[in-house]
């Protein structure tokens, strides 16, 4: 029998082309390996941007194989910040980083990487379009829509905001040096730096690009593999970057292919025809691990699966029905049945690497499974029964139907009415037409701060709050006193009325669980999963 190698995160330490398809796993010394790994999902909007696919699944095909920032997240190790694109940084004040970068660094078109490409990376061209660096204003993509085909998405003014609220500009000091100029002070410069989007871009390549379509399919950056060749919703291929800084890579290609069905995926594996199956719900550990040459490598990771309640919807427009439906829930009894209790149920909408910073809220927990409680609060509410629609997408994330399914019949139990509207795409979750209720997401830990997720994904520029799921005038006050404060203990007070307010009074989600990863693979591949769902297949962690 073999063993599930699993590996726990740990807390965050602070910082000052062609198509061609080569045969799969050739391990001579003349011919690199290539791989071919089964996902559910490649991108969800259709294109390589960073900023625009904001995703778990953006998250597994761009790090940290694609794209890379001047501050690179640990992904084998303690997920914390290491150097990247610029090998050291220095505060000049609360306001101000600088950072030196890494010299002789070749973009995928053979340009060197200097300080004009990283002052452009952050550029309104680039992100930020004509929003300005204040936070605590929701920015709409009605406010932002493109006039021409080079200009960018209407999603993505907001999306870039949600991280850099108050970013006003990056200073070009000299070809290898740069600084970063907030209009506030924010204490996260240097994690906000490490998390998704805070990537580098080649200046040219987006110039001599004719739209901004075309760009996103094939961006120029500096990883260690390229785009070989995109197609959407089938497959993605990544090459070899030769010229890359950190040396050459171990593989010729990277082949990600779109496989819906999780027993296709694990068919596929079985059958030699992929050599990584991602995605799996743990009821399939034993079919794999039963046979000769497989194994599957498992993870906890720094994201949390949650629910989230739209308050347009006249029904859940009143708090109790959303706290009903938070104490109606067993959340063990999940972890249990669908997870075999290999995650757990955390403390609300926090991660343990809080506790490295001292912004950990001790003593507070997810919602107590009370079905009388949940009873008298529909009762207080007067709810008659009416229906409650829940957008649902088939396995977007996994065990997510099943679990859409034991909710239903939980909330059944205390007398809520909840009813599974099937979507096929995230477009058709957010639709605006027709009446909202509940739907599925879940929220990641990136720099070591409640910032993320709770401000950067419910505060007023958080996606909740963009797609008029939500708001609520205190949080939103309380989101800049995050961003901006500098006294740990008024932040600490923050973030402690923050989770009573998103998490009792005035429910915007409900936290179930931590969400892990099981990946099945070859075990004659000498590879390590990290605790993310990030692929690593850099030197360092090939025949690791």
């Amino acid at each position: 029998m073999l063993s599930i190698n699993r590996r726990h995160a740990l807390g965050l330490l602070s910082a000052a082309a062609g198509s061609i398809v080569l045969p799969r796993m050739s391990f001579s010394q003349a011919v690199r390996p290539s791989v071919t790994i089964a996902v559910q999902k490649i991108t969800n909007n259709n294109t390589l941007d960073v900023w625009n696919e904001q995703s778990n699944v953006g998250e597994r095909v761009f790090f940290p194989n694609f794209w890379e920032g001047l501050i690179l997240r640990d992904w084998m190790g303690n997920q914390g910040p290491v150097p990247g694109l610029a090998t050291e940084w220095k505060r000049i004040d609360d306001k101000t980083l600088e950072l030196k970068l890494r010299q002789g660094v070749k973009f995928h078109n053979g340009d060197e990487m200097t300080a004009e490409d990283v002052a452009f990376s952050f550029s309104r061209e680039r992100i930020f379009g004509n929003t300005e660096p204040k936070g605590g204003k929701t920015i709409f993509e009605a406010d932002n829509k493109p006039t021409t085909v080079k200009e960018l998405p209407a999603t993505v003014p907001g999306v870039a905001r949600r991280l850099w609220p108050a970013l006003a500009g990056v200073e070009v000091v000299d070809k290898y040096t740069v600084r970063f100029h907030n209009a506030t002070p924010d204490v996260t410069l240097e994690g906000r730096l490490y998390s998704m989007g805070s990537q580098i871009t080649n200046r040219r390549a987006w110039d001599e690009a004719k739209s901004y379509a075309e760009w996103a399919r094939k961006p120029v950056t500096t990883g260690p593999y390229m785009v070989g060749e995109y197609k959407p919703d089938v497959s993605l291929t990544l090459v070899a970057f030769d010229e890359y800084w950190g040396g050459r890579p171990p593989l010729q290609q990277i082949r990600f292919v779109e496989v819906p069905e999780v027993a296709s995926r694990v068919n596929g594996l079985l059958s030699g025809e992929y050599d990584f199956a991602c995605d799996l719900p743990p009821d399939q550990i034993s079919a794999i691990q039963s046979v000769s040459g497989l194994e599957v490598q498992s993870s906890t990771i720094w994201n949390h699966r949650v629910s989230v309640f739209n308050t347009e919807n006249p029904i859940l427009a009143n708090p109790l029905v959303r706290r009903a439906m938070t104490h109606a829930i067993d959340r063990q009894a999940i972890v249990e049945a669908l997870w075999a209790g290999k995650t757990v149920v955390p403390a609300g909408l926090q991660f343990d690497s809080f506790k490295t910073s001292g912004m950990f809220v001790d003593g507070w927990a997810a919602p107590q499974f009370d079905p009388e409680l949940a009873k008298k609060l529909l009762k207080d509410a007067g709810y008659k029964g009416d229906a409650i629609p829940y957008r649902l997408l088939n396995n977007y994330y996994t065990n997510q139907t099943a679990n859409a399914q034991i909710m239903i019949e939980m909330w059944k139990q205390v007398g809520l009415n909840v009813e599974i509207q099937m979507k096929e795409n995230w477009a058709q979750i957010h639709d605006p037409q027709g009446v909202k209720g509940v739907r599925d997401w879940s929220a990641s830990n990136t720099i070591n701060d409640p910032i993320t997720p709770l401000v950067v994904q419910f505060g007023p520029n958080g996606e909740v709050q963009q797609k008029k799921d939500w708001t609520n005038d205190e949080v939103n006050k309380l989101s800049v006193v995050l961003e901006t404060s500098t006294d740990r203990a008024q932040r600490q007070k923050a973030i402690a009325r923050m989770l009573e307010i998103c998490e009792r009074e005035d429910p915007v989600y409900q936290v179930l669980h931590q969400n892990a990863v099981f990946t099945g693979m070859k075990s004659s591949l000498k590879w390590k999963a990290a605790p993310a769902f990030a692929m690593d297949f850099r030197a360092s962690n090939w025949n690791a």
